[in-house]
């Protein structure tokens, strides 16, 4: 299908936007993607890495939609030069991320286990444990203090590792690989040696526990290998993006608690009203920038009609959950940050088939995260101006670098 065809109502395909990667401050919204907002519901997008352009879609109900067709195929991504925002793109055999029915099913069904709301509710007082010990260090060594440092990237690691099955000797190094794989910096070589050394370390993991009956991720998915229900190389593609997901937590936590503190009146309402905290948290995921850009791509099967717009067959297709969490046909005044708002339900963990495996686990870090930090620390406020907190640079995950704060 030519360019000029693509558009139902005769009129010429939306210009290829370049959207580089912004380092920005703060919660800041991205000023590309609130132009793209502005265009048109389906825009034409080309980012700093891969080949051509891509589609965009930005509004709540056609980002649910393409999400949950079978018609848009994360698998048909593997092995193209989509145009995207990561330098590195190698996805490993198993990746649930770029898996399609019913494939995504059988692999997604290897690990549930771990990620159920049972499970949650078991490991609960133990993560809770973990950050008690923490946050007492913390209060027993006094203000001031970097949460980063000292909470917030400590704690999601210790409980993303405890879910994995990492021991604790090896937490540090998984980290180390981690960073640099969500990162941007360091260009490919950076991001696969540190990919090579993370899934070297799985392999290893899943050949040792084959005939294992733990209830960890590494020792069932050990265990499905052993049975043949998975291949060993898509159990160490399963496992990797688990392991890296623990980061999401830090930098999100980051953000949300940044708002707050430079946000007195919010902090004071979930101070005198904990039982708000639950609705305040899904706000402040519905409004925080938690990633730079989009994330993955992925490709029209077939033509498909949107809102007016023909998307070609083996056209690459993005959707923005940053965009469609500001889409004020579902969330008035979106800008706002309004613990009382009723109104949709945030598309912070994706949305669909794709939607995150672990939401359970970070919705509970957060909670207890949230929960300890005000209660533990009174009077808890920047240390620092806010024009002076850090931000990270060259990341796909948005963050504070440090979170300096006294008490």
């Amino acid at each position: 299908m030519t360019e000029e065809s693509t558009v139902l109502t005769g009129q010429a395909p939306p210009p290829v936007r370049d959207w580089p990667a912004f380092d920005l401050d703060g919660t800041e919204f991205d000023p590309v993607l609130a132009e793209l907002m502005r265009e048109g519901p389906l825009t034409r997008i080309s980012l700093p890495h891969g080949e051509g352009w891509a589609w965009l879609a930005t509004r709540y109900d056609d980002v649910k939609m393409i999400t949950n067709d079978p018609r848009f195929s994360r698998a048909e991504v593997v092995g193209r030069e989509v145009t995207r925002l990561a330098p590195h793109f190698k996805p490993k055999p198993g990746s649930l991320a770029f898996a399609d029915q019913p494939d995504h099913n059988r692999l997604r069904r290897a690990v549930a286990g771990a990620f159920t709301v049972s499970a949650m509710k078991r490991l609960r007082p133990r993560a809770q444990e973990m950050l008690d010990g923490l946050v007492h260090t913390v209060v027993r060594d006094g203000p001031p203090a970097d949460l980063v440092e000292r909470v917030l990237e400590p704690f999601p690691i210790a409980v993303v590792c405890e879910v994995m099955g990492v021991p604790a000797a090896d937490r540090e190094q998984m980290h180390a690989w981690t960073r640099q794989i969500i990162s941007t910096a360091g260009g490919a070589e950076a991001g696969e040696r540190a990919k090579n050394g993370m899934y070297g370390w799985i392999a290893e993991a899943v050949r040792e526990r084959r005939d294992s009956a733990g209830e960890d991720v590494l020792s069932l998915l050990g265990a499905a290998v052993g049975r043949g229900d998975l291949s060993e190389e898509e159990a160490i593609g399963l496992a990797g993006p688990l392991q890296i997901g623990g980061e999401a937590v830090t930098h999100n936590c980051g953000q949300m608690l940044f708002v707050l503190l430079t946000r007195p009146d919010l902090l004071d309402r979930l101070r005198g009203a904990p039982e708000l905290r639950p609705a305040a948290i899904d706000e402040l995921l519905r409004h925080i920038p938690h990633r730079t850009s989009v994330g993955l791509a992925r490709i029209a099967l077939e033509d498909v009609d949107v809102r007016g717009v023909r998307i070609g067959a083996g056209d690459a297709v993005y959707v923005s959950y940053l965009a469609a969490n500001r889409d004020p046909d579902v969330f008035p005044v979106p800008d706002r940050i309004d613990f009382d708002r009723e109104s949709g339900g945030h598309l912070a963990f994706g949305n669909g088939p794709h939607h995150c495996t672990g939401v359970v686990l970070a919705r509970m870090q957060t909670e207890l995260l949230i929960d300890t930090l005000l209660d533990r620390l009174p009077g808890l406020r920047l240390s620092v101006p806010a024009d002076q907190v850090p931000w990270r640079r060259k990341t796909m995950i948005r963050g504070p670098r440090t979170l300096p704060v006294t008490w």
